[in-house]
């Protein structure tokens, strides 16, 4: 499994985070496993405060890792959003930025996550409808990091030209192939 590296978005400053790359796997289950690791001092970076997982609405708005998929040829997509302290979003949307609806999740997103004093890690496991089943699937990985004193970095694994936006088509560069399920 290839760890992808993430870039920082020109417009955005990362004062202390020195890197941050993605793992990302198709499970046999009709799943996605997510590694998101940060080069950071963690005692630096806004993690928020442990909570009950649970679905909740903003969390971009600080440190949040994201995944965003789509079928191969299909303009509509999902955006899952998941946070340090355990709560997570799933989103759909019919086409770029169009007709968000909140996504029903059947199983709620697995997070876990894993410190050290120089980084900040976070896996999720979630499953993705009926429909994706079977299909070549391109995703767009991304994060937010917020430091301490409120320095926001924009990371993604490609940026389309101009301000920050995790939802334009330039960002879903990873490519996942169409897979049997049982």
């Amino acid at each position: 499994m290839a760890k992808h590296s993430m870039k920082c978005h020109p417009d955005t400053t990362a004062r202390l985070v020195e890197g941050l790359t993605a793992e990302v796997e198709r499970q046999d289950n009709g799943r996605i496993w997510v590694r998101y690791h940060v080069d950071a001092p963690v005692d630096e970076l806004e993690l928020g405060s442990p909570r009950e997982a649970g679905r909740r609405d903003g969390l971009w708005q600080t440190t949040c890792f994201e995944a965003f998929v789509m079928e191969a040829g299909n303009p509509g997509y999902l955006e899952f959003n998941f946070a340090p302290s355990s709560e997570w979003a799933a989103y759909r949307f019919s086409g770029y930025r169009e007709a968000m609806a909140e996504l029903p999740m059947p199983i709620a997103p697995e997070l876990g996550n894993d410190a050290s004093q120089s980084h900040f890690a976070l896996e999720a496991v979630f499953g993705l409808p009926q429909e994706f089943t079977g299909k070549s699937l391109l995703l767009a990985i991304t994060a937010v990091i917020e430091e301490l004193d409120g320095t926001k970095s924009c990371w993604s694994l490609a940026h389309p030209a101009g301000a920050p936006d995790f939802h334009h088509p330039d960002c879903f560069t990873l490519h996942l192939p169409a897979r049997a399920e049982p």
